[in-house]
């Protein structure tokens, strides 16, 4: 007996339909082949009588015998083998039969002798009478001249025929039979090469659920088992990597708090001693104010990223100049970019504002991240090239630095969260992921391209919004867009351009 389960379902389905199949087939056979019997014996019987009337009725006008000798001459030139000839009068009386001569015999009421008097080949199939056997009778009506008018009626067994359709029914149901059990047994190895691997899945990934990341689903899969498999080692794989990208954050982030906090709580130790002379405590407070200024850095990062996981991200939105935004941020990074002693350099129309619709913050924090990373990979004494303009609609802001690069294998990661390529340079791994997040949020995309040693450039892009036309912050003025138009635009420009 077959388990519940899927394997029941495939065999119990492909059981049903193929016997479901036989079962129409072989009906339809055996009705083909009875009909096809039949229809010979049939086709015998009325050849035989169309050929005898043709010949025999034109001499018995001729001859005009007595009545008795007509039936006599019908009997013996109508004769046919394995058949019984029977001469009945027009009220369907038996005035003969090649079996015997009778009279006075009841009136047979079978349908052929009707169609017969009715001037057609008459057909009966049924079962005689007393015996109980079933035969087939044809009929059909003879015109001697006179009154000499007969119905001649013969009459076959179908027993024989009968018992060879048996036969062939009880082979064909064999036959159906041995079918029908390779298709169970096809069916159940079809099943189990389906149910076989998916237990297998099913029994990995458990394994997985209890935290054995180290298995896999090993077996040449093929077709959607093959996709699910390697779908399976895949979500493996990319959880041990998030895992040890998690670690590593955690270790990362611990030692980037750590170290302010240490030089926090030296400071604070050492400036409630006492006894230090003024230069020495605003030395102390200033670097107090800096790592507190890097820890509320590092603390807002991974709220931004919260948020932006949770799609919690409020976004101020209104007319943005991207050129204003990038000189901006070229002056917050002047300083740190001094040390370094690395230049930066603006490309962009000077009398172009490239106004995007965005909140005008949070892309100066994508500028910023870019920026200060494209810094914190540079050689000194190198340049940092920004560059703004406008290609089919979009506004593409890019940061091109001189520095070390990234291998083409951590360029495809350097998105993800929590990834650093270099630990030792300090922070969470999560400034570019918050980038992506917050240009995406800005209907843009951003696009990194990069070698090993010889420079990284990040572009970003973004709808341009048309120089004319001013947005305010839909939020703020409940769904209503404020736009203005270049009054120099004729009444039906105007119109065309607004949305």
């Amino acid at each position: 007996m077959i388990k519940k389960g899927i394997t029941r379902q495939i065999v119990l389905h492909y059981f049903i339909v193929v016997f479901l199949a036989l079962l129409l087939v072989e009906f339809v056979f055996m009705l083909a082949v009875q009909r096809y019997y039949y229809e010979s014996i049939y086709n015998t019987i009325s050849t035989h009588i169309s050929n005898s009337k043709d010949f025999f009725e034109p001499l018995a006008r001729e001859s005009n015998t007595e009545d008795g000798k007509n039936l006599s001459k019908l009997l013996v030139n109508l004769a046919l083998d394995n058949t019984e000839l029977e001469i009945l009068d027009l009220n369907s009386h038996v005035l003969a039969s090649s079996t015997a001569f009778e009279s006075d015999r009841a009136v047979l009421q079978t349908s052929d002798i009707q169609q017969a008097l009715n001037g057609g080949m008459g057909r009966w199939v049924g079962r005689q009478p007393g015996t109980g056997e079933q035969v087939m009778a044809v009929s059909h009506k003879f015109d001697l001249g006179g009154e000499n008018t007969y119905v001649i009626r013969y009459l076959t067994s179908l027993e024989n025929v009968n018992s060879k359709l048996l036969f062939m029914g009880m082979l064909a149901i064999v036959v159906g039979v041995g079918v029908l059990a390779i298709v169970l047994i096809i069916s159940i190895g079809m099943a189990n090469s389906i149910v076989r691997p998916i237990n297998n899945i099913t029994a990995v990934s458990a394994q997985m659920a209890r935290g054995r990341l180290d298995v896999r689903v090993k077996g040449n899969y093929k077709h959607e088992l093959g996709e699910l498999a390697s779908t399976l080692n895949f979500m493996a794989h990319e959880i041990v990597r998030s895992n040890q990208i998690k670690d590593d954050f955690i270790s990362s982030i611990s030692h980037e708090l750590r170290t302010p906090l240490t030089s926090i709580k030296g400071w604070s130790e050492t400036l409630d001693s006492g006894g230090y002379d003024p230069d020495e405590t605003r030395i102390g407070m200033g670097i107090i104010s800096k790592e507190t200024e890097r820890l509320i850095g590092l603390v807002e990062e991974m709220l931004d990223f919260s948020k932006l996981q949770q799609n919690q991200m409020k976004l101020v939105k209104g007319t943005v100049s991207i050129r204003e935004i990038v000189q901006e941020t070229m002056l917050n990074v002047w300083a740190k970019a001094e040390q370094k002693q690395i230049h930066l350099k603006l490309e962009s129309d000077e009398n172009r504002a490239f106004n995007v619709f965005g909140d005008g913050n949070r892309l100066k924090q994508v500028f910023l991240n870019l920026v200060d990373n494209a810094i914190k990979f540079s050689h000194e004494n190198s340049w940092i090239f920004l560059t703004v303009k406008e290609e089919e609609g979009q506004i593409l802001a890019s940061v091109q630095d001189t520095g070390i690069g990234i291998s083409e294998e951590h360029l495809i990661k350097v998105r993800d969260r929590f990834f650093q390529v270099n630990h030792q340079n300090g922070g969470t791994g999560l400034g570019l992921a918050i980038t992506q997040e917050l240009v995406e949020l800005h209907d843009g995309t951003i696009t990194m391209q990069s070698e090993l040693g010889t420079g990284t450039t990040v572009t970003v892009s973004l709808p341009a919004l048309p120089e004319y036309e001013t947005v305010e912050d839909p939020i703020l003025q409940n769904d209503e867009t404020e736009v203005t138009l270049d009054p120099k635009l004729t009444q039906a420009e105007s119109d065309q351009k607004k949305f």
